[in-house]
């Protein structure tokens, strides 16, 4: 429940909690950046964050949107991701590892998991001699007419996200 300065809310978002573990002092405005990063159900650049923010507080910044998704991302929160579509998007750090699938048409992002995957990954990573710490899978494709995803796969769609205007 948001109050009527759109500063305060009863439950902080995962976000505002990870601030705080992480040390981070935390404004009204960086907490509004930080609500409004945890509801997307996309992976929002920063001239979208900029739109979605000033919705709630229009005296906040485009540069302190971009100091503000600097830190976050410095302090591990936020996770940075390039798409191929020119401008960095990004979201929470997620609790759960998973992959990317991009469709190069539409932009829709479909975030998934797929043991199979992992497995190949770490097999491969202990051929070459090493022991894998972190990866990032990011696959592009066309979505074929009729097509949804096979039963077995942990498989979250998000939304493309506003087209650049």
């Amino acid at each position: 429940m948001e109050s009527g300065n759109g500063n305060e809310r009863e439950m902080p978002s995962r976000l505002e909690r990870l601030c705080q573990e992480k040390g981070l002092k935390m404004t009204g405005q960086r907490r509004v950046i930080a609500r409004v990063l945890s509801d997307a159900t996309d992976h929002p650049d920063v001239e979208q964050l900029y739109r979605r923010v000033t919705e709630v507080d229009p005296r906040i910044s485009i540069a302190t949107v971009y100091r503000t998704v600097r830190l976050f991302e410095e302090a591990s929160i936020l996770e940075r991701h390039d798409f191929r579509r020119g401008r960095a998007r990004y979201e929470e750090i997620p609790e759960r590892h998973h992959d990317h699938l991009i469709d190069v048409q539409s932009g829709e992002v479909v975030e998934f998991r797929n043991e199979d995957i992992e497995k190949l990954q770490r097999r491969v990573a202990e051929e070459l001699g090493f022991e894998l710490v972190d990866h990032r899978l990011e696959l592009y494709g066309k979505r074929l007419a009729g097509r949804t995803a096979k039963a077995g796969l942990s498989v979250r769609k998000k939304a493309a996200g506003e087209t650049r205007q």
